[in-house]
């Protein structure tokens, strides 16, 4: 269940805006090893929304020496919760998407690594449902559910499994972010997989509404290992200063 991990925190690295005017927002994600506090790389962000709605954007991803090892591309114009996407490594050739959105089905297609074969399925359109980076804009959807520690569950397609699975998010508790107010909720599997896949804790501004930290399973796989990172994920308003090597917004 590696992959269902991963991509329900990979769900979480595109970070929706309520900005009110057309624009593209850029910013940097920093991702550290969980356990260790060791920086393991550093995310690009491109995100373009218009009059408050996330019409889509991009992902890189840059190890800590400035090399580029992975991207993704989606948009939102077939459901506001589901994106068409596409995920590639370049370290392994690691590949995975969701190519068409309909009513009744969503198309997915995975590759383990450049020399395996490509497969596909369409799964279930269900409701409420999100996939990948959609997960974040179906939290903000549901916040005020959240807020009043309701439990909010929902239908989760990974295309890394060419599945869908249940899962629940509830608020745990209250904590501080760069000095501020902010709140804790707990993403897990609502059934008997929980006990086999550790849960994901991301942290919001409870006034914005903007995701300032993940901690759980990274989408991007450690090379020495070939199994995704478990990682904390903060999107600071000012680069850290044990950033190696910090990519530009540009490249």
């Amino acid at each position: 269940m590696t992959r269902l991990a991963a991509a329900a925190g990979a769900a979480l690295l595109l970070i929706c805006s309520s900005a009110a005017w057309a624009e593209t927002l850029k910013f940097y994600g920093y991702a550290y090893d969980l356990k260790s506090g060791r920086y393991l790389y550093t995310e690009v962000h491109h995100e373009q929304v218009d009059h408050g709605h996330w019409l889509g954007g991009t992902i890189r991803y840059y190890a800590p020496d400035g090399t580029l090892i992975g991207d993704k591309t989606l948009k939102f114009d077939q459901d506001p919760y589901v994106p068409v996407y596409d995920f590639d490594m370049k370290t392994d050739g690691y590949h995975e998407a969701i190519t068409s959105v309909s009513k009744d089905g969503i198309a997915m297609e995975k590759r383990s690594t450049r020399d395996d074969p490509l497969k596909k399925k369409t799964i279930e359109h269900a409701q409420p449902m999100c996939a990948d980076s959609g997960f974040h804009a179906l939290l903000v959807a549901n916040f005020a559910t959240l807020m009043a520690h309701k439990t909010f569950t929902f239908t989760f397609g990974v295309a890394g499994n060419l599945a869908s699975y249940r899962f629940r998010a509830k608020r745990i508790g209250d904590t501080t972010f760069e000095g501020k107010p902010a709140v804790r909720f707990r993403v897990e599997p609502d059934s008997l997989l929980r006990w086999f896949v550790d849960p994901l804790v991301v942290t919001y501004d409870p006034e914005t509404k903007k995701l300032l930290e993940y901690e759980g399973v990274s989408n991007i796989p450690n090379p020495a290992t070939n199994k995704p990172y478990v990682a904390r994920i903060a999107y600071y308003s000012q680069p850290p200063k044990d950033v190696p090597t910090l990519p530009p917004l540009d490249p």
